[in-house]
Formats: structure tokens, sequence, C-alpha cells
């Protein structure tokens, strides 16, 4: 069979407040999400076997712990897939979960529940365009396309996504006073360069940036071009990549 293409985009919290903890230690959201055209572009061979990244550094696993290879079980599908990544890793924008979302979606596979166990924004990613997420994330309610513009600054500072929420609980829940991410604080006690790179952003823009997701990357909705920076822009659910 011939090898497919397919576009993998990034995701963007536009909202996220915290909800509540299950007694099994996972944190229940309420959030509004969206896709880029920032995205990561797969080759998928139905007939092979293996997978290899290219680019987005050496620290990206391709064996089993890898969201793709985990999608290719959970859709009992086995295929050889060349991952090139546009996405950065480890920034907050879902760059592993969109990789499996599309996955699923090339498998037909739509089990929103059984994808959020391999990964809680991977439902999100396997419906793509704007939804009102909840749950841990198996909770996808389709909202109507708006198209947006947003500026992003994704710095090289780690802030894994375990540890901001085991010091969101440990600073006793704080909301987020500015309505949109109540994960913000615990993300700027974690990493408090952090405040820098939002502050840089927010002067260039003349605006306050929002954190998206656990971080570490900022953004601002507006077109606000400059060294460091990605302007990109929301794409419905179903979108086929970037034009020729």
């Amino acid at each position: 069979m011939a090898t497919e293409t397919i576009w993998a985009p990034a995701k963007l919290t536009l909202t996220l407040r915290v909800t509540g903890v299950r007694d099994d230690g996972y944190h229940l959201i309420d959030a509004e999400m969206v896709t880029l055209d920032l995205a990561d572009r797969l080759e998928i061979d139905p007939d092979g076997d293996g997978l290899t990244v290219v680019g987005g550094g050496a620290d990206i696993p391709t064996g089993p712990s890898n969201l793709v290879n985990k999608a290719l079980v959970l859709a009992g599908r086995t295929a050889g897939i060349t991952l090139h990544k546009h996405v950065p890793s480890q920034a907050g924008l879902g760059g592993g979960s969109s990789d499996a979302g599309a996955v699923l979606r090339w498998a037909g596979f739509d089990d929103l529940g059984a994808a959020a166990r391999i990964g809680a924004d991977v439902a999100f990613c396997a419906v793509g365009g704007r939804a009102r997420v909840s749950g841990i994330g198996e909770v996808v309610e389709p909202l109507p396309f708006e198209p947006r513009v947003v500026t992003l600054v994704t710095p090289p500072i780690a802030c894994p996504t375990p540890l901001v929420y085991r010091t969101w609980d440990e600073m006793g829940y704080p909301e987020d006073p500015n309505g949109r991410n109540d994960l913000e604080p615990a993300a700027l006690r974690v990493a408090p360069e952090l405040a820098r790179v939002r502050d840089e952003l927010g002067d260039a823009a003349g605006m306050r940036p929002i954190l998206a997701g656990s971080g570490s990357t900022w953004f601002v909705e507006a077109d606000v071009p400059g060294p460091g920076r990605i302007v990109a822009r929301t794409v419905p659910a179903g979108w086929a990549g970037p034009a020729e």
C-alpha cells in the first residue's frame, strides 16, 4: 500500500480551570482547547513497522513509551511511521498527544475514554478543532470554529506536567486571579524564570500573556512576530494540512 501523509496540529489550551482531584490522583479540568496550523507531519506506511523521528531533539523516544506507538497498540494496528517534528516538545502544546491523536484518526479509532488513558490530551487531539474539554480530558464537546491568530514563545525551560500539578496541590488548589489558567501560579513556582519570558512577550504585545497548559509556552491572541516567537492560526477539525 502507498505511504500516506497526515498532519498532527498542535493543541493550545485557551482557558484551564482545575475543578477537582479524583481518588486516584487524576485532576479534573474544564478547559477550552483549539488546534493550530503549527503541526508535525507523519508519513505512514501501512505495510511497514517501527517509528523514526526526524527533528525535535535526541530526547524523543522511539520505543513503546512514545505516544505514537501507544496509539497504534490501542487501535490494534501496525505501521511504519516517520515523524517529522515541528511542534516543540514538553512545551504544553500537546506535541506527542497530537501525534497520537493523528494516528488514532488515521486508524478510525474513536473511543475517547481509551484515548485519554494513554495521555490526557490525546482525546482532544483525536477530535481537533475547538472544543470544551472536561473530566480528565476524555469529555470533548466540539464548539463552533473561531479563526484566531496567536503568538507563542516556547523557552527551553523544564516545566514537567506532573510536577506542576503536584505543586498546585501543595499550594492549596489556587485559582488564577485572571481567570485563564489555574496552573499558572504553580508553574511559576516550579520555574520562576518563566516570569521573565512572560514579561518580555507582554511588553512586545502590549497585553498580558497566558500560560499554555502547564507550560512552558506563553501566548497572546495577537500577531506579534519577532525573534523566538511563533505566529500561528487556529484550524478546524479535519484540517488536512498546510496548503501546497
